[in-house]
């Protein structure tokens, strides 16, 4: 599940490997994370007109660089 979660937040995994978290608590932290960054990237919200529109569960608290990666995504679209 772990490297599931890896193809999409692979910055993230690998930066809590290195800070010594177990695969569990690494799953744990990162598994949500990974959901709402796959819908992001895939394109899923970006047409949507207000933020009353979003899904329930479409925000989950991220770093700078993963919201960086997002908005990259957005302008090559």
């Amino acid at each position: 599940h772990c490297l599931a979660v890896r193809a999409v937040c692979q910055r993230e995994i690998d930066g809590d490997r290195v800070s010594g978290y177990s695969w569990k608590i690494t799953l744990l932290r990162n598994y949500w994370k990974s959901k709402v960054k796959q819908e992001w990237l895939s394109g899923k919200y970006s047409n949507i007109p207000s933020q009353f529109s979003l899904p329930e569960k479409s925000m989950y608290p991220m770093d700078v660089d993963t919201w960086g990666e997002i908005l990259e995504a957005e302008l090559e679209r």
